[in-house]
């Protein structure tokens, strides 16, 4: 690939100039398609870099404004909805769910807590019965077979990775205590007062700003090839009841949906404004979103254990916090284990570091293997720490 292909715009400050290099080396040594990053310290916007194509036939430029499907990135932004009603006295994660959401108390979840939906312990994680993807636009259905779902473990015990489920669990907090579902909420509460260029869904004024999805390319060789799944029953519900790949979130059915744990769509700088009121202590831009309390119990670990659906996919145990994973052992996002983020499907993180004061936006279209921790994201969480 020549540097014309893959030419970088914007910004980075002369201290963080390898994370430039470690983002042009993505181009050309990771198969990047089309990415940006942003990287703030203390509130200061340092890194703010795209480049790339927008889309697989490589027409489209990306441009600095440029959106694209975050996936599981967007858990973070989710979960701060319920922080939110929590710091104003409205919602008691120690509470029971069915004091909220009656219908939750069926089949045997009555003790289940708001903290066991935040920390993917409420041993919901993908139903039991077809669910499909037109299903899955139906939030009222979505929401009444979760209530309704018996748990695939005893709740509060473990951790078991609720990819799709967890939007729709605890939006549906969000939407009995607050009356909006969480792509509202946000909006009201957060990205409209912060001027943040995130949203839940994709409204189609926007759609001309979407970038393609496109999957990686069978051909490409791995430095740090994704471990295999184990494709047991549960992983099965969580990962594939429906399937949802590049194609799928690629359409207008999609952007439409309300899909709170897979479907914000933002830019780099957005996603990086996002996890930093939560590096800011609760603080971005001047304008206090959460109490310094608040925000610091985000990252209140729930029990370290090897998760129940991605347990082969890491080196170690990892520990789910209140909506965020934390660096742990692994070093996922930096040396500092109480760190914090959310990585989403094929490449895209979110990170918070209030001790650094760092916050980073790392979103791109070409999907890689991983769920986790992708040698792209992780090219670059390595530069910044090597910069502070």
């Amino acid at each position: 690939m020549t540097r014309r292909d893959h030419q970088v715009h914007g910004h980075c400050d002369a201290r963080f100039a390898a994370v430039r290099t470690a983002f042009e080396e993505n181009f050309e040594g990771r198969d990047e398609l089309g990415a940006a990053v942003a990287v703030t310290v203390d509130g200061v916007t340092v890194v703010d870099l795209w480049g790339g194509w927008a889309d697989a036939r490589r027409g489209r430029p990306w441009e600095r404004d440029t959106l694209v499907n975050v996936w599981s990135t967007s858990k973070g932004p989710a979960a701060l909805c319920a922080h939110i009603l929590s710091d104003r006295g409205l919602l008691d994660l120690d509470a029971p769910v069915a004091a909220y959401w009656p219908e939750f108390a069926s089949a045997g979840k009555e003790k289940v807590l708001v903290r066991h939906l935040l920390s993917h312990r409420a041993g919901l994680a993908g139903l039991r019965e077809p669910h499909s993807l037109e299903q899955l636009y139906d939030w009222e259905l979505t929401t009444r077979r979760l209530a309704a779902a018996e748990p695939w473990w005893e709740p509060g015990t473990v951790s078991g990775y609720h990819a799709l489920t967890f939007g729709f669990l605890v939006g549906e907090v969000v939407r009995r205590v607050s009356g909006l579902l969480p792509g509202a909420f946000l909006e009201r509460e957060v990205t409209g007062p912060l001027g943040i260029d995130f949203t839940i869904g994709l409204p189609e004024k926007e759609a001309h700003r979407a970038a393609e999805l496109v999957h990686r390319r069978a051909a490409v060789d791995e430095e740090r090839p994704a471990p295999p799944m184990r494709l047991t029953p549960l992983a099965l519900a969580a990962l594939a009841n429906p399937l949802v790949g590049a194609a799928e979130a690629n359409t207008p059915a999609w952007r439409a949906a309300e899909i709170p744990a897979a479907n914000g769509h933002g830019t780099a700088r957005a996603v990086a404004a996002l996890y930093g009121v939560l590096a800011g202590r609760g603080t971005y831009a001047g304008r206090r979103v959460l109490s310094p309390a608040a925000a610091e119990r985000v990252r209140e670990g729930q029990g370290s254990c090897r998760d129940l659906v991605l347990g082969a996919g890491f080196a170690h145990d990892t520990e789910v916090a209140l909506g965020v994973w934390l660096s742990g052992r692994n070093g996922s996002y930096g040396p500092n284990r109480r760190a914090f983020g959310h990585d989403g499907f094929g490449g895209s993180c979110g990170l918070a570091d209030p001790e650094a004061g760092v916050s980073l936006g790392y979103v791109m279209n070409r999907m890689g293997p991983h769920i986790a921790d992708d040698p792209r994201k992780t090219a670059l969480v390595e530069a910044v720490y090597d910069a502070l």
